[in-house]
């Protein structure tokens, strides 16, 4: 498994819906957060992005000088940026960064939003100018020369002179519910990341894109986007999981699920659908929370349990086919010990390793009575 982490450039909580145990975005706290992902051995970080956002790019390329192994997960956005400009951040940020930056693909989900960054497209129209974006963005690494006249882009003679470290291009990763968004990722990107609905559903969505890659003669890597909230025992999880949501009122809710009601993203509509706003139908499947959802777009569900319910959780949807798993959990800090402490241990984790020599602190814990060191545990 590839146990990825997040950096919440929106803002970060204690509570969801309130300004109680609210922290703002800063460098220092990002930094707090990629630094600790970096020495617990998470392979990368999900950056969001959006108009709540600071720029994932930007924050990329300042904790990437923050950090040693840790791999960057940025917004690739069509239709916001022009394929030959990203291409050169693209190649950019990774020789930069000594090949430590991967790209979500962000075809976006809310009309609103977009038509404020100039984009006027309808659902379908979108993927229609992603597949030609990334026509034109992936073969700019390998060709000399690249002229394109689609439908909504055209390029002339584009060219790169400089090469990423990673080749031919980064990884593209890329998440979307729909059949057009189904067939763009078996054509064009790499990983497809499912949000994290029942093993049933994702399952579902996983074939349909094994399905259509094979069509192609493509194979994808495939991923789930995940909260967790782990604790030492089940009755801990499930009181976390009633305290992040507990200061948030039926008014917050309301509002929250109209706002994104108007949404046109099929993920977010699925999302939705699991829970309808409802407090009482929360748990969706076995130890999966969708309470985050109430007040939050786009992830809105967790795995709520003792670190071996997680696990086997984890395990199931592994089962699957999902070898990526981009977690996060509230706040982030602290959980990012959490989960690598609690999970970690149980999992077949592909995680990256210090650089050289033993680490500043004892790896056993606080000696006891100046004198000796505790009894090894089990994690």
């Amino acid at each position: 498994m590839n146990i990825f982490w997040f950096l919440p450039t929106h803002g970060d909580s204690r509570y969801l819906g309130t300004t109680k145990g609210a922290r703002a975005v800063s460098h220092g706290y990002l930094s707090q957060i990629a630094r600790a992902a970096d020495e617990l051995g998470y392979h990368g970080v999900l950056i969001p992005t959006g108009r709540s956002c600071e720029d994932s790019w930007l924050v990329a390329a300042n904790m990437a000088a923050l950090t040693t192994r840790l791999k960057f997960l940025v917004a690739l956005r069509p239709g916001i940026v022009s394929p030959t400009v990203a291409a050169r951040m693209a190649a950019t940020l990774d020789r930069l960064s000594a090949g430590r930056l991967l790209l979500n693909v962000v075809t976006g989900g809310d009309a609103a939003e977009l038509a404020g960054d100039g984009l006027h497209l309808d659902h379908d129209e979108r993927y229609v100018l992603t597949d030609e974006f990334l026509d034109i963005w992936t073969r700019l690494f390998s060709e000399a020369s690249v002229s394109f006249h689609g439908k909504h882009l055209q390029v002339d003679d584009a060219r790169i002179i400089y090469p990423p470290v990673q080749r031919p291009y980064p990884p593209l990763y890329f998440g979307g519910s729909s059949e057009a968004a189904h067939d763009l990722a078996a054509r064009r990107l790499d990983t497809y990341l499912s949000w994290g609905e029942p093993p049933a559903q994702v399952a579902e969505k996983i074939a349909d894109v094994k399905r259509r890659a094979a069509a192609y003669g493509r194979t994808l890597r495939y991923g789930v986007r995940l909260h967790v909230i782990v604790r030492e025992t089940n009755a801990e999880a499930w009181k976390a999981a009633e305290e992040l949501i507990q200061y948030v009122d039926d008014a917050t809710v309301e509002a929250a699920q109209r706002a994104f009601s108007r949404f046109d993203s099929v993920g977010q509509q699925r999302m939705a659908a699991l829970h309808q706003g409802r407090r009482d139908r929360l748990e969706v499947s076995p130890n999966l929370w969708a309470g985050v959802g109430l007040v939050r777009g786009g992830a809105g569900t967790a795995l709520v349990g003792d670190p071996e319910t997680v696990a086997a959780r984890l395990r199931e949807y592994a089962a699957l086919g999902a070898d990526t798993f981009v977690l996060s959990g509230y706040p982030h800090l602290e959980e990012a010990y959490r989960v690598a402490e609690l999970l970690f241990p149980l999992l077949p984790i592909e995680r990256t390793q210090p650089d050289a020599g033993p680490a500043p602190i004892s790896p056993f814990g606080e000696v006891v009575a100046n004198l000796w060191a505790p009894k090894v545990s089990a994690s």
